[in-house]
């Protein structure tokens, strides 16, 4: 039906305005669940930890980091993102080789963080100015 026909049509909804800092923080968190899930394996093979918390831990940090990337809708979600970037930090404790990973995935995360609300605050400010 057209809005001729029906009177009682809801007008479109507005365009969402996507967020550059959340598709960002997203593929950083959807791309660091795939190689903790690796990871997980590597502790598992190696040794390195008895069965249930090399695969069980692992397998809850790549829940929690496929979660964290659709809570970044809230604001709370960033914050939440930190605290999986220091879990991975702290795993480095059990698998020493985790320091490089977490290291590099820590870095990843603060330049797309930084970058991604820089760019969200220009499209902003080139809206604004737009008539």
């Amino acid at each position: 039906m057209t809005d001729i026909q029906n009177p009682q049509a809801q007008p479109p909804r507005p365009a969402r305005v996507s967020s550059v800092r959340r598709s960002l923080g997203s593929i950083v968190l959807g791309f660091e669940s795939v190689v903790m899930f690796l990871a997980a394996l590597v502790a598992f093979g190696l040794k390195a930890l008895p069965p249930l918390p090399s695969l069980g831990g692992g397998a809850l940090l790549c829940v929690a980091l496929v979660a964290g990337a659709g809570l970044l809708r809230f604001r709370w979600g960033y914050a939440f993102g930190w605290v999986l970037q220091a879990a991975i930090i702290a795993s480095a404790f059990l698998v020493p080789v985790m320091w490089i990973v977490g290291v590099l995935f820590v870095g990843l995360w603060t330049y797309c963080m930084v970058v991604g609300a820089r760019i969200d605050r220009e499209k902003a400010a080139a809206a604004a100015v737009q008539p």
